[in-house]
C-alpha cells in the first residue's frame, strides 16, 4: 500500500516540481521510492519518463530508484523512454534513455511481458528508417527482412499512433483497446513462425555432419549467453537489495540515536513549575506515530538477545524510564492538561508492553 510520504513524492514527479522533491528526499531519506500506483502499476520513475523529465529521473536515480521495477504489463521505465525518443527524436533519447542505461545496461534486454526488450524497439526503428542502399549487397533476395519489411510497412501508422500510449494523462489511466503490447506480441508469434518454419526447411536440406556441429555451437553459445545475462541480472538485484538493507539500518539506528538524545535532554529536567511544559509532540516516544510495538523495536534495536545479563540490565533501565509512577514523578507537573490523559495511557501501554517482554525472558 502506498503511504502518505509516497503519494507525497509522486505528486512533486507528476507535477515537475524538482526543487521541492530534491528538499523533500533530503528531509525524509527514508522513503521508498521504489513503489507501484494505479491500475498499471506504475513508480515514480515511470511518470518521470513518461512525463519527459530527465531532472527528476536523474534525482530518482540518485535515490536509489531501480531502473528494473516493471508495470503491470512488464515495462521498464527503460521501455517508456525509448518509446518517447523514438516520438521526439535524439534529444529525447540522450537525456532519458542515456541516464537509463548508464545506471542499469541490463535494462537494454529486459523484456516485457510482450518478450520485447527497448534494444528491438531501437533496432526495429532503425531497421525501419535506415533502408540499405540500392545495389548494395543487402538488397538481395532475403526472404526473413521482405516479410519484416512488408509487415512494418503495412503497420507504420497503427505502429507511430501506439508510441502516444505513454503520455502524460496516460499514467493513471487505463484502457481496454488494444496497445503497443499486443500488438507487438502479435508480431513476434509471426516472426517466431517464419523463424520456425525457415530452420526447419534448413534442417531438412542440411547434410554433413559439419552444419550440424555449427548449429550446435550457436546454440551452446546463445545458452551461455542466456546463463551470462542471467547471473549479472542476478548480481544487480543482489546489489540493490543490498543499499535497501543498508539504508535501512541506517534509518533505524538514526532513529535510535535521536530517541537517546531526546531522553536526555527531556528526563534532565524535574516536576517543578519553572521546567518547560510538554505536550504530547514533546514527550520523547521512541517512535512518535508508530504502535507501542514499533515502539519496543526502536528501544531494542541493536541489542544482542542472546547476551540475557545485558539484554536485562537494557530492558530494566527502560522499564524504570517508562514506569507510570516514576514518570508521573519525573515529569508530571510538567504536563500540558490537555494532553496529560493521552501521555499517560501511552506510557502505561509502553510500560506494561515492556513488563510482558521482561518476563518472557525470564
Amino acid at each position: 500500500m502506498v503511504s502518505r510520504k509516497q503519494k507525497r513524492l509522486l505528486r512533486y514527479v507528476e507535477e515537475g516540481s524538482l526543487l521541492k522533491l530534491k528538499s523533500y528526499l533530503r528531509k525524509h531519506p527514508d522513503v521508498d521510492v521504489n513503489f507501484s500506483e494505479g491500475k498499471k502499476q506504475r513508480g515514480p520513475l515511470h511518470l518521470a519518463c513518461s512525463l519527459g523529465d530527465d531532472a527528476i529521473l536523474r534525482l530518482l536515480l540518485k535515490s536509489g530508484a531501480d531502473p528494473l521495477q516493471r508495470d503491470r504489463k512488464g515495462n521498464t521505465s527503460l521501455h517508456l523512454a525509448v518509446n518517447r525518443a523514438l516520438k521526439h527524436g535524439k534529444r529525447v533519447y540522450h537525456d532519458l534513455v542515456v541516464p537509463l542505461r548508464k545506471s542499469c545496461p541490463v535494462a537494454m534486454d529486459t523484456a516485457n511481458n510482450a518478450g520485447i526488450t527497448p534494444q528491438d524497439l531501437l533496432q526495429w526503428m532503425r531497421d525501419e528508417q535506415e533502408p540499405p542502399a540500392e545495389g548494395s549487397a543487402s538488397t538481395t533476395a532475403d526472404p526473413e527482412r521482405e516479410w519484416r519489411d512488408k509487415l512494418l510497412g503495412e503497420c507504420q501508422d497503427e505502429f507511430y499512433e501506439t508510441f502516444g500510449q505513454y503520455d502524460d494523462d496516460d499514467f493513471l489511466q487505463d484502457d481496454t483497446a488494444e496497445d503497443f503490447g499486443d500488438w507487438a506480441d502479435q508480431i513476434r508469434r509471426e516472426y517466431l513462425e517464419k523463424q520456425r518454419a525457415r530452420a526447419q526447411q534448413q534442417a531438412a536440406a542440411a547434410s554433413g555432419g559439419r552444419k550440424r556441429k555449427r548449429r550446435r555451437q550457436e546454440a551452446e553459445e546463445e545458452e551461455r549467453s542466456r546463463r551470462e545475462l542471467l547471473a549479472q541480472l542476478e548480481r544487480e538485484h543482489a546489489e540493490y537489495l543490498a543499499r535497501a538493507a543498508r539504508k535501512e539500518e541506517e534509518m533505524r539506528l538514526s532513529k535510535k540515536q535521536r530517541y537517546e538524545e531526546r531522553c536526555a535532554a527531556t528526563f534532565r529536567g524535574d516536576s517543578g513549575s519553572g521546567s518547560a511544559r510538554l505536550g504530547y509532540v514533546d514527550i520523547p516516544w521512541p517512535a512518535p506515530r508508530g504502535s507501542v510495538q514499533e515502539m519496543v523495536e526502536v528501544i531494542l534495536h541493536g541489542a544482542d538477545r542472546t547476551d540475557l545479563p545485558a539484554f536485562r540490565k537494557l530492558l530494566r533501565r527502560h522499564q524504570a524510564m517508562w514506569h507510570p509512577d516514576k514518570f508521573t514523578q519525573r515529569c508530571g507537573g510538567r504536563l500540558e492538561e490537555g494532553d496529560r490523559q493521552r501521555i499517560l495511557d501511552t506510557v502505561t501501554a509502553l510500560s506494561q508492553e515492556l513488563n510482558k517482554l521482561a518476563q518472557s525472558v525470564r
